[in-house]
């Protein structure tokens, strides 16, 4: 790796970041993958994901990292009902085997699809656990199209909710949150006892606004709900707009990465595999009495964004070719998760250090990209 030169330059790396012009996250000035290079990846990536059936499960997902793993027999085998949000998960409708039901409902149309989607709990009357992670991600893009996140992230959760209070038969309701709602704090490692009403983007907002939701529909309704605060998650099949992704493409073609913060950025980067053991640990955990409960899922390692770049490095054989930028607004500058509660409420850990994920990241990306 090039040391810094006085001019300004050193390699280092980005928080997470998209390479889709204006698109979440977009890292100005590296090189880009268009909407239509993340079209085509996704829907290669969902051909291969494969449903299997629960007897009382709805799953909500959306193209990326936790889609694929998460509908995977291997995983999380137990998927009665699949919504597959937008048309960048659409491509999944096509592997509904046997007697999984998927159906494509567009949650950033809330008020268009919400009918329908209560219409499962006449359907489906024995549903017993939902797992909602769709949402729209992406700090910066927040900042550009407000109110997408605003419909999708917010009013999408609302019609879970209101699903899940017509669901008579509901154990446990789990959502995604995400450690944005961590906002402006400055005590690492973030714990959930912290408060979190000063967040630093709209996407963080309605995050928030998701656990304070349900928190109102806990109270009224008496549900059991679980809110999972996700840290950097990575591994194969993440979405081409997502830092690791964009590191690997940019030092394999030889293409620059702008890096904020001047460089100067610490992430918990937490592996997929991790990830999906805590979240299903967490599904076949609910608790005992009504309540909302939330908890980080995270590597509780917070990295070094040089070190993590080295790592790419080494995989790959080349140098990155990197240009140190400010900081941009919503940017969170260093993420560390306080893991105490879900280990000891759920006897698990993570297990993948980043110096054996990002090597396995990359063998799957040069197999996936037939280099």
């Amino acid at each position: 790796m090039r040391e810094p030169t006085p001019g300004g330059r050193r390699v280092d790396a980005p928080p997470a970041a998209s390479a889709i012009r204006g698109g979440p996250d977009a890292v100005p000035g590296s090189a880009a993958i268009s909407r239509s290079e993340l079209k085509e990846a996704t829907f290669k990536s969902l051909r291969w994901a494969t449903l299997a059936r629960i007897s009382a499960q709805i799953l909500t997902v959306a193209a990326g990292v936790l889609l694929a793993h998460l509908v995977a027999p291997a995983e999380f085998g137990r998927v009665a009902v699949t919504i597959v949000v937008g048309e960048l998960a659409l491509a999944l409708a096509n592997q509904g085997a046997g007697s999984v039901l998927v159906q494509r409902r567009e949650l950033r149309r809330a008020h268009v699809e919400a009918t329908a989607m209560l219409a499962l709990a006449g359907q489906y009357p024995g549903l017993d656990r939902v797992v909602h992670l769709a949402a729209q991600p992406g700090v910066r893009h927040s900042l550009v199209d407000p109110y997408i996140y605003v419909e999708t992230n917010v009013m999408g959760h609302l019609v879970m909710l209101e699903l899940a209070r017509r669901l008579t038969s509901l154990k446990h309701f789990v959502y995604a949150s995400s450690s944005s709602v961590y906002g402006a704090n400055r005590k690492q490692p973030f714990a959930t006892a912290d408060r979190v009403d000063h967040p630093i983007s709209l996407y963080a907002a309605t995050k928030r606004s998701d656990e304070l939701l349900t928190e109102a529909y806990v109270h009224l309704y008496k549900l059991r709900a679980t809110g999972l605060r996700f840290f950097t998650v990575y591994g194969p099949w993440g979405r081409p707009d997502m830092s690791p992704y964009i590191f690997a493409k940019a030092i394999h073609d030889g293409a620059q990465i702008n890096l904020n913060h001047l460089g100067f950025v610490r992430r918990d980067y937490s592996y997929i595999d991790d990830i999906v053991a805590g979240t299903v640990a967490i599904l076949d955990k609910p608790a005992e009495q009504p309540g909302n409960r939330i908890y980080n899922l995270a590597a509780a390692r917070s990295e070094d964004i040089l070190d993590v770049i080295k790592l790419f490095e080494k995989a790959f054989g080349k140098e990155a070719r990197i240009e140190l930028k400010p900081g941009e607004p919503g940017d969170m500058q260093e993420t560390s998760a306080d893991l105490t509660d879900t280990m000891r409420d759920f006897d698990w850990q993570p297990k993948v250090r980043v110096e054996e994920g990002v090597p396995k990241f990359v063998e799957w990306f040069k197999a996936y990209n037939r280099l």
